[in-house]
């Protein structure tokens, strides 16, 4: 008897913690699907019993206020909240219960959330700014494009960069421009994550200013977008070969750029490029009559609830440059930084050089960011032509006026020009 009492004595503590540990996960599920059916008097009644479970973790990570968040069950998540649940817990990806809350637009618990402190986290970091819009995306068979029908036996390399190539080639019959993603790159999630969001956003686009999208291959690696192929090339090259252009030609560009950008602001929906310069400007043919934007690799697509909203959105975004004093000084901003650059290609068109020519990129972003400006040498400028581009480089972004504002200034100074054939009385330098 003794032996037998002994012995169930022994496992007697085992089994007691195999049951508490039991207890205890049925409750974890329980205190999560209590916050899921918004049943906020049995979440009480459990985390009177015990406290702890107000962090309680599911398969993925997240917490009951993660699941109240989602579905935007206010009461459930005042009380989690009252049991002092940690605002700021993240999920397997990283998100927290606003980062949720947000995404579902839960508009009383996310003010709610903010209140106990909350703070937007998500797979891509910290959020200070809305998350992009989902643009609306027609069947993917429409666009998703076969590899083998893109012919690369007589491809040329147009462009380099630090995750892939864009080449001329050709797809049934058409040359197309082809931005292949490169080979070891074709599995880093940031690198397809970058590539998607540029083709979700190229495949909503549609304006004679913006190059046009003709398809993806996003099923296949390498990974590739297709775009038309404008024979021009770059305006930075253009401008290289040329020099200063006359003022005639450098509005005419500037109008093509302007309508191209004020496409893209327009709200709700508004596309911030972020990487305005020569480069990603394209001339549609040689005899350079028409100017399209292009590259939008680092674009963001927000929602505007109103027309004066300002985000801070990633720092240090584009080329040196031509980057807004606020972006290099990782402040918040606007689409006003596209006006900024754009002012800073008006310029270059005028002087034939690039602004701040004498300052490496980085040096020169930084001698901007101190309130310095380039010097307007060049004789195309009119009073007002001046005064246009200084505004649109000012150092408050409020004070930069809209591409539409921009648009209606440059037909009333184009209408102003004398006529072509004087301009060599005026210029400098007269274009060959």
């Amino acid at each position: 008897m003794s032996g037998s009492s002994g012995s169930s004595g022994a496992g007697a503590p085992a089994d007691m913690e195999k049951k508490k540990e039991k207890a205890r996960v049925s409750r974890t599920s329980l205190i999560l699907w209590h916050a899921h059916q918004n049943d906020v008097a049995a979440v009480r009644k459990l985390l009177e019993e015990d406290r702890s479970l107000v962090n309680a973790r599911d398969y993925d990570n997240r917490t009951p206020l993660h699941v109240a968040a989602i579905h935007g069950w206010i009461d459930v998540a005042k009380c989690l909240l009252e049991y002092e649940a940690d605002v700021n817990a993240q999920d397997r990806w990283k998100n927290t219960p606003l980062a949720d809350a947000e995404g579902a637009k839960r508009s009383r618990v996310i003010v709610l959330l903010k209140s106990y402190g909350g703070l937007s986290y998500g797979q891509s970091g910290s959020h200070f700014e809305p998350r992009p819009v989902a643009p609306p995306l027609p069947n993917k068979c429409d666009w998703e494009i076969e590899p083998s029908e893109l012919d690369f036996s007589t491809s040329t390399l147009i462009g380099k960069g630090s995750f892939g190539e864009i080449l001329k080639a050709g797809w049934r019959g058409t040359p197309v421009a082809v931005k292949r993603i490169l080979p070891n790159l074709s599995d880093d999630k940031l690198v397809i994550q970058d590539f998607r969001h540029e083709v979700n956003l190229l495949v909503k686009l549609r304006h004679p200013n913006i190059v046009q999208f003709l398809g993806a291959v996003t099923e296949r690696k390498p990974l590739m977008l297709v775009t038309e192929y404008l024979r021009g090339g770059d305006l930075h090259q253009h401008l290289k070969g040329k020099g200063a252009l006359s003022p005639s030609t450098a509005i005419n560009f500037a109008l093509d750029i302007a309508r191209g950008m004020a496409y893209l602001h327009s709200e709700p929906n508004v596309i911030i490029h972020r990487d305005l310069k020569p480069r990603n400007v394209l001339l549609v043919n040689t005899s350079a009559d028409h100017l399209k934007v292009g590259d939008f690799g680092l674009s963001k697509l927000i929602k505007v609830q109103h027309s004066h909203d300002v985000y801070k959105l990633t720092g240090e975004t584009g080329s040196y440059r031509y980057m807004a004093p606020e972006v290099f000084k990782h402040r918040k901003y606007d689409k006003k930084v596209d006006v900024y650059s754009f002012a800073m290609i008006l310029y270059e068109m005028l002087e034939g050089e690039p602004p701040m020519s004498n300052y490496e990129p980085y040096e020169a972003a930084k001698y901007v960011a101190d309130g310095h400006r380039p010097m307007c040498k060049a004789k195309g400028y009119s009073p007002e032509l001046r005064e246009l581009t200084e505004q649109c480089w000012a150092p408050d972004m409020t004070h930069r006026p809209s591409f539409l504002d921009i648009l209606k200034r440059l037909e009333k100074i184009k209408e102003s020009l004398p006529s072509d054939h004087h301009w060599h009385l005026f210029s400098s330098k007269s274009e060959s």
